[in-house]
């Protein structure tokens, strides 16, 4: 058989020997190589080529026969189908017509209310992107777009290959961070992932990667041409070039999304930026490619469910038996339902949109469903009367639920919460009882001020609700920190007890992870095995397993249990078969324990252990990630909640500490204004360089929150700081030492 120059050019680097008794077939732009039990891929381009291959790291992982198709095919549809004229702009129109895929979930039509000058602004600005010679054509289809979109996506410009996390040694590009970079891009707009994946909105109704599709190619062209020398600046979804870059530490890409003067920080101003191109809605893990699906946020709810089946009935403390309602199988309310039967409960979940029910049901995650409340209920009475762990959904609006509910004396609600987007309640984010997914959608965009009455009307009947049920029985309700009590009370609902004036409801920081979990340190941590591979998941999980063993043998009492807690679940992820899109993990671990894990990780990745780098990260929700009174700082009681100093110093902290991304957003999921969030990611590729930037970005990362907690006189983030104060003192000018406040 002929083999290519190009191809017995780039086996060159891999050996003689490598190339001899084998055969070869070509599929799209790559090889597949078959010797004997296992099939190896190589994946060559152009332009991307280079003596070592990609960057060092081995070829040598095998694929089936299905995901090696995928692969190809997707790497063929990243490369080929966009062509560039020499200053990165996009030089060709796909030939192919672009059709929405019925089967995906698709965001409601955007709002906006430009002047018909303001929508001409909207057209030039997205024409800037494409050579001029395509203007005129694509004109036509952008006005077309944002009239019936009400937004500019640029579908003609989506993949016809459903994105997914490529192994990272497919991936073309100069540098390993930005590899890495590209793959965790294309786990985010994953339609396993996603929650529209073709309007580029990853979760929370309006959580975007990208502000349209030409920016998602624009990036991942910077991105294969970035050098190690270089930085990507990015702001609102806009790719804003690449500069120059001083050291090693400093990031490879700088994010920033939503960032607004605040004097013009309303809704109706951002819904005209957003129409107009020039900003968008990160939400937290979107907007700075650090989103893992549903796992992401299925710790820190396993952790939250289980806290507070404690604080529902101390003398029987555990989830078996008890019944949990909430409503939401999104993005991040999909971890509701397993985060239930993981710690042995009951979860019953309503979710209006059947697409969104079924796409957790067939995840595993949701375990049973229903349209029918009397069997709903019937079959909900079952589960407590055997003690099951099970999830049910109803597909239904979540008010006629809890109308239901209020209506069964012979039914007990231990838990209750709720995770709707009413961090966007008007635009998608809540849907009023009443009225279908489809009506209500239509009608947020010809009557606005009609669908707000309905939602406001809903949230009271919604309260009212919850209130009946909870004057019944002894259930303990917690905002989930996605601004239900906040438009509720908004909206007229009865939310303050008549008796004291206060909220009858506390946000779940207040009452569990704030206290429990933040002041110590722990927080959502997270991983990315870039490989693809669950082999090298499961040696992660065996790595984070020793360390919290040893650390578990030194920790102070106060913290043995949350460290006890951890050891159980790293124990179990595998066999939860939580990961959905790329192979990573979640583990609300604390300052000692994030550096460890990541030191060891390292060191498994020099020694050959893990084969390709890993992608350290953490949600935004976190001990320093996060400014917003609504949620992540409630228990913030010095008066400071409202300012945002300490998530602004977090990431520029980052970025000087050696983190390969930063990213710093306006919103989260309290909603726009009401947060200021930002997060990091970090590729561990085996070097020394790489364990001294975790340690030293790390450390910073989870105790500069520490340290504005213990300000606020938080009495355990006080005790945690003088103890890693005690520890990393190293001399008198060096390590840390932080402001202890006299209280």
């Amino acid at each position: 058989m002929i083999i290519s120059k190009q191809l017995r050019i780039s086996l060159t680097s891999l050996g003689r020997e490598f190339t001899q008794g084998r055969s070869w077939r070509r599929s799209y732009r790559s090889y597949l190589f078959s010797d004997d039990n296992q099939q190896y891929q190589i994946m060559l381009f152009k332009k991307f080529a280079s003596p070592s291959l990609f960057g060092g790291f081995p070829l040598n992982r095998a694929f089936s026969t299905a995901a090696n198709n995928r692969y190809a095919a997707l790497l063929n549809e990243l490369t080929e189908t966009v062509k560039f004229d020499s200053q990165n702009r996009i030089a060709n129109i796909p030939e192919s017509s672009f059709n929405l895929d019925p089967s995906f979930d698709h965001a409601p039509k955007r709002t906006h209310t430009l002047t018909s000058e303001q929508v001409d602004l909207a057209i030039k600005n997205h024409l800037k992107y494409f050579s001029k010679d395509l203007h005129p054509k694509l004109e036509k289809i952008f006005r077309d777009e944002l009239n019936q979109y009400g937004h500019i996506y640029m579908f003609n410009y989506c993949p016809r290959v459903n994105p997914e996390a490529l192994p990272i040694d497919m991936i073309p590009g100069k540098t390993i961070e930005a590899r890495a970079m590209i793959h965790m891009i294309l786990n985010n707009l994953d339609p396993r992932v996603a929650q529209f994946p073709q309007e580029l909105i990853t979760y929370g109704s309006n959580g975007a990667v990208f502000s349209n599709w030409a920016q998602f190619h624009i990036t991942l062209r910077f991105l294969q041409q970035m050098s190690d020398k270089q930085c990507l600046h990015m702001y609102s979804g806009h790719p804003h070039g690449l500069f120059p870059k001083l050291h090693d530490k400093a990031p490879s890409a700088v994010i920033s999304n939503g960032q607004i003067i605040p004097y013009f920080q309303d809704t109706d101003t951002f819904n005209n930026l957003h129409a107009l191109g020039v900003t968008m809605y990160g939400q937290m893990t979107a907007g700075s490619w650090m989103y893992i699906g549903p796992q992401g946020i299925i710790h820190g709810t396993a952790i939250t469910v289980a806290q507070a089946a404690k604080i529902q009935d101390p003398h029987n403390p555990t989830l078996r038996g008890k019944l949990f309602v909430t409503s939401g199988l999104g993005g991040m309310s999909g971890a509701q339902a397993k985060a239930t039967t993981i710690g042995g409960g009951i979860c019953l979940v309503a979710e209006i949109n059947e697409k969104a029910l079924n796409k957790r049901h067939s995840q595993g995650y949701l375990d049973e469903k229903y349209t029918d409340l009397d069997k709903l209920i019937k079959r909900v009475k079952e589960a407590k009367e055997k003690k099951e762990a099970v999830s049910i959904g109803y597909n239904g609006n979540v008010i006629d639920l809890w109308e239901k509910l209020a209506k069964q004396d012979d039914l007990i609600v231990e838990i209750g919460s709720d995770q709707s987007s009413l961090h966007n309640p008007y635009f998608g984010g809540y849907y009023p009882a009443d009225l279908s997914l489809e009506d209500s959608n239509r009608l947020m965009v010809e009557n606005p001020a009609l669908f707000k009455h309905h939602v406001d009307t809903s949230l009271k009947r919604h309260i009212a609700a919850i209130n009946r049920v909870a004057e019944r029985s002894s259930m303990f309700f917690f905002d989930y920190g996605n601004a239900f009590l906040f438009e509720a009370q908004k909206a007229g609902a009865d939310v303050l007890d008549p008796k004291s004036g206060h909220p009858r409801y506390r946000s779940y920081i207040e009452s569990i992870l704030g206290p429990e979990y933040f002041d110590y340190g722990f927080g959502p941590y997270r991983w990315v095995c870039t490989s693809a591979d669950p082999n090298e998941l499961q040696i992660t999980d065996n790595i984070a397993r020793d360390v919290l063993e040893k650390q578990m043998k030194q920790a102070p009492s106060d913290i043995q249990q949350q460290i006890q807690n951890n050891i159980v679940w790293i124990k179990d992820a595998m066999k939860n078969k939580m990961a959905v899109g790329s192979q990573a993990r979640i583990l609300y671990s604390d300052t000692e324990g994030r550096i460890e894990c990541a030191v060891q990780m390292n060191k498994a990745i020099r020694d050959g252990r893990i084969r390709q780098p890993i992608v350290l990260g953490r949600d935004h929700h976190d001990v320093s990630g996060t400014d917003a009174p609504l949620r992540e700082t409630s228990n913030i009681y010095d008066g400071s909640a409202l300012t945002a100093d300490m998530a602004v110093q977090n990431c520029i902290g980052d970025a000087m500490r050696g983190a390969t991304w930063v990213s710093l957003h306006n919103g989260g999921g309290t909603g726009w204004g009401k947060a200021i969030n930002g997060g990091f990611g970090m590729v561990l590729d085996g070097s020394d360089g790489a364990e001294e930037r975790a340690r030293d970005m790390l450390f910073w990362d989870v105790t500069n929150g520490l340290t504005r907690r213990a300000r606020a006189g938080n009495v355990n983030a006080i005790k945690t700081i003088t103890r890693l104060q005690s520890k990393y003192r190293i001399n008198e000018t060096e390590g840390y030492f932080p402001f202890i406040p006299s209280i």
